[in-house]
């Protein structure tokens, strides 16, 4: 009986050492992934001095674009903005325009965030936007970083896209990948959508996203589906739209 065990011993051994090679880079990954600093995106407070109400659901959008925008980085983990969602209905924080900082702090603790991103969007009566955001350290509770973006409203997609690199380099988190920031910027650049267009889509999947957080996901689906028919190369649109279109037909 000793000298079985010994055999099977010895055989697992074996087996282990094999497997070994193939693990080690999935547990690496796993370890990467869990040390990988955690970034979270409040919606951005309205200010702007114009026609307020109507550019409200921008308060959404910058935000969710931001977050695409940050999640392109494999050295990050950043949170979903459905997540974050459900946890500012749960402490009944869904309506308030702002959030001070004490409260971001407590929010991003329950989100298991370490940076939480605060901003506000103002828009002037001659359609310039400025995009001012604020990072507070989650662990110490002090503002790490702030940072502002300007230039008209129409290049919206174009700012959101400048903010990110900005904080990205700004917090000194690891860098995106240059190939996956060159596609975006490409995509932009070449698309024959003109700016005010491109604005228009982005409008569209702003209120889709107030819309779905309604729960009027028929809405939400046509507010995308009519997005895509001004701007059909955007892909924010394409990827919401497929989501919520699977969320019904399931």
């Amino acid at each position: 009986m000793p000298s079985a065990l010994s055999s099977f011993a010895t055989r697992f051994l074996g087996v282990v050492a094999l497997a070994a090679p193939l693990l080690a880079p999935q547990v690496l990954a796993a370890q990467a992934s869990q040390s990988a600093p955690t970034v979270a995106v409040l919606y951005f407070t309205n200010s702007a001095l114009v026609n307020h109400e109507q550019y409200a659901p921008l308060s959404k959008g910058i935000a969710d674009m931001l977050v695409t925008q940050l999640a392109q980085n494999p050295g990050l983990r950043v949170v979903e903005r459905d997540r974050l969602q459900s946890i500012l209905e749960e402490l009944d924080l869904h309506q308030s325009e702002r959030v001070d900082d004490e409260t971001a702090v407590r929010i991003g603790r329950v989100l298991g965030a370490r940076h939480m991103l605060m901003g506000v969007f103002v828009i002037d009566p001659s359609q310039n936007m400025r995009m001012d955001i604020r990072a507070v350290n989650v662990e110490t509770s002090q503002v790490e970083y702030v940072e502002t973006v300007q230039g008209k409203s129409e290049n919206v997609l174009g700012l959101i896209a400048e903010l990110g690199r900005k904080v990205n380099g700004g917090l000194r988190l690891p860098a995106i990948p240059v190939s996956q920031e060159r596609r975006q910027s490409d995509r932009q650049q070449t698309s024959a959508v003109a700016p005010a267009d491109q604005y228009r889509a982005f409008y569209l999947v702003s209120k889709s996203i107030e819309e779905q957080d309604r729960r009027n996901f028929p809405g939400a689906i046509a507010l995308l589906r009519e997005a895509l028919e001004v701007y059909p190369e955007f892909e924010r649109a394409k990827v919401r739209l497929a989501m919520l279109e699977r969320g019904a037909s399931d």
